[in-house]
């Protein structure tokens, strides 16, 4: 059990560091390219989202889930990470007063951590 989590940890990070890449990269060639900053960030979000559900499904989970049930609680759980992350952020620096790089530490460690709990118990469930 022990090696399986783990390897869907590391999977699961694999995926999230990728994504990460891909959407900085997006966004930055979109927004060279001449879109607004807005639409091109909004543009590549979509994309890297798209591509990062295909490979957690696939990958990371084992593709074993149905996309008619997993595809809205991916998204779901992107919603509400997303919010989360807004107001983990919001409490480190106005209450803790917390620096932007611990600030964004913090925010990454809290998010990534609850988007791989939801994933796993949730979107992405082990099949008994």
């Amino acid at each position: 059990m022990t090696d399986l989590v783990q390897t869907r940890l590391f999977r699961f990070l694999t995926v999230g560091v990728a994504a990460a890449l891909l959407l900085f990269a997006l966004s930055w060639l979109l927004v060279s390219l001449g879109l607004s900053p807005f639409l091109g960030s909004l543009l590549a979000y979509a994309l890297t989202v798209a591509l990062a559900y295909s490979a957690q499904r696939g990958w990371t989970f084992g593709g074993q889930h149905d996309h008619a049930r997993a595809l809205p609680r991916y998204l779901a759980v992107q919603a509400g990470c997303a919010v989360f992350s807004g107001a983990v952020s919001h409490i480190a620096v106005a209450y803790l007063g917390m620096s932007a790089p611990a600030m964004s530490a913090l925010m990454t460690v809290a998010t990534s951590t609850l988007s791989y709990l939801l994933s796993s118990l949730w979107v992405f469930p082990m099949r008994a």
